[in-house]
């Protein structure tokens, strides 16, 4: 009898501990091998009170499909093949590729264009400035092309069910329970909420990597367009729709915080010293980087005393086609315009020592 009832009581402490773990969901632009998409994921499968409800793939950095095989091949190479992956949607709302292509030819060209490629510089492009400079190229391939996969193919297949469908499916089964981890573009979540109306409102609410306010950069990308960043950029509507959705708290991993968050060789070096399979996973196809973006709000979510200084502020995105569509908009309360802007708490400082730490840990850890 009393081994019984010790039995139970174990059971029972089991089930608390597991129903107190903080529940999410991910939505990612998964490229890889590795890099900061595979393991912005890594942190919160690794994070022990974290429990990861499934992951939902969109285009940003690289194309769904492509993105889709990585990450399922992270999933096997880490221990978390388990996870369900569904895939979202190819591409923006309203932006297009060609519409970026003439963009470019007027306004400027744009540093990272993710799926698109890079642009390339002009082949007849001359330090005299005699010849006149040739059109932008954009280096690419087609949305349903898969590159060659070093990592080899992964086995397990995702789910047939959409992402904007998984997504609600997963908010209604565990309604003011699940926090939404939103680090690409966020046209999965828009659509979510375009099928789904109450799917913010039943959600703990969202940490998304997006935004820029006034980051103190030399980096040209930034400083000469202090408010551009890409998965805003490179879906501004569906930007716009979940910054209006009506969720519980919106906290948001902006450039500002993000260009103090770099990913250092000595990380690599301690991560590469542990057996763990997410280590040796990073060993193998991870390197410097400069910035942890989609790492450090994946980190916020777990610990946010990471963050020590943010600005809460109404924010948008501009909508207009011009220069600056896709630049972050905001305003303090005094300010806002009436048009249902939602306040924000954008990170704009963190404590790095503190955050490395935590990083590496996860990824040195070999979960039970």
């Amino acid at each position: 009898m009393r081994k019984l009832t010790t039995a139970l009581l174990l059971a029972a402490i089991a089930a608390s501990c597991a129903a107190q773990k903080h529940l999410v969901l991910i939505d990612q632009d998964g490229a890889g091998p590795g890099g900061s998409d595979q393991m912005a994921m890594l942190a919160l499968l690794q994070a022990p009170d974290v429990q990861v409800l499934g992951i939902t793939i969109v285009t940003g950095d690289a194309w769904r499909d492509e993105e889709t095989l990585h990450t399922l091949r992270m999933l096997e190479l880490t221990g978390h093949s388990d996870i369900p992956v569904a895939r979202g949607a190819v591409f923006p709302l309203i932006r297009t590729e060609e519409e970026t292509r003439l963009e470019s030819a007027l306004d400027g060209k744009v540093v990272w264009l993710g799926a698109w490629g890079r642009v390339a510089a002009p082949a007849n492009d001359s330090a005299s400035g005699s010849a006149p400079p040739a059109p932008a190229r954009f280096e690419s391939h087609g949305p349903y092309e898969i590159p060659p996969m070093p990592e080899g193919l992964p086995v397990t297949k995702p789910l047939d069910e959409d992402a904007a469908h998984f997504l609600i499916r997963q908010v209604r089964e565990h309604p003011h329970q699940v926090t939404i981890y939103a680090a690409g573009p966020l046209t999965n979540i828009a659509l979510a909420i375009a099928l789904d109306p109450e799917f913010a409102a039943l959600t703990k609410g969202i940490v998304f990597m997006g935004g820029s306010l006034n980051p103190q950069t030399t980096d040209p990308e930034f400083a000469t367009s202090p408010r551009h960043e890409f998965n805003f950029w490179f879906d501004p509507e569906a930007a716009h729709i979940v910054l209006h959705a009506d969720w519980p708290r919106i906290d948001a991993t902006t450039v500002d915080v993000s260009l103090k968050a770099p990913f250092t060789q000595s990380m690599i070096d301690a991560i590469s010293r542990s057996q763990a399979p997410a280590a040796r996973y990073i060993a193998a196809w991870s390197r410097p980087q400069s910035y942890m973006w989609d790492e450090l709000a994946a980190c916020s979510l777990i610990d946010p005393s990471i963050i020590t200084k943010e600005q809460t502020v109404y924010m948008d995105v501009d909508l207009s086609h011009g220069p600056s569509y896709g630049d972050t908009l905001t305003w303090p309360e005094k300010l806002k315009p009436a048009t249902g802007v939602r306040l924000v708490h954008a990170q704009m400082d963190l404590d790095l020592a503190r955050f490395q730490k935590l990083f590496v840990d996860l990824m040195t850890r070999t979960p039970q």
